[in-house]
């Protein structure tokens, strides 16, 4: 039978489904792969929930200033200003860290977040 399609388009990626073995908190920020994305609502260990892919967030920051616009990469292992170290952070340090949006205000050294556009590395879709 011949294929139907080369693709068949299921939703505008606003979200992801996520089963995680350990339970989320709300605004928890989660890691598959290369995409980073964020938890708007808690979920269960094992329980069906989904986490946003896209959006505007206030995300915990690195010491350092940042400006408006700015790459921001996720340390999964950052000192968050003012958090628990080793929790992690939004920095501008690209090595060794996950892409996952840009700043759109920008932030003093000591501010605890940054306003940040979640984004997916190489989506240009808004």
């Amino acid at each position: 039978m011949a294929q139907a399609h080369k693709a068949k388009y299921v939703a505008k990626a606003a979200s992801i489904d996520h089963t995680p073995s350990s339970a989320v908190a709300a605004g928890d920020v989660v890691v598959q792969g290369q995409i980073v994305a964020i938890a708007k609502t808690p979920i269960a260990a094992n329980a069906l929930g989904a986490l946003a892919t896209r959006g505007v967030f206030d995300v915990v920051k690195a010491s350092g200033a940042i400006t408006a616009g700015a790459r921001l990469y996720w340390d999964a292992d950052g000192d968050p200003v003012g958090g628990t170290a080793g929790t992690g952070a939004a920095t501008t340090t690209a090595t060794s860290n996950q892409y996952f949006g840009a700043a759109i205000a920008a932030a003093a050294s000591d501010d605890e977040t940054v306003r940040m556009m979640l984004i997916q590395d190489g989506d240009v879709d808004s």
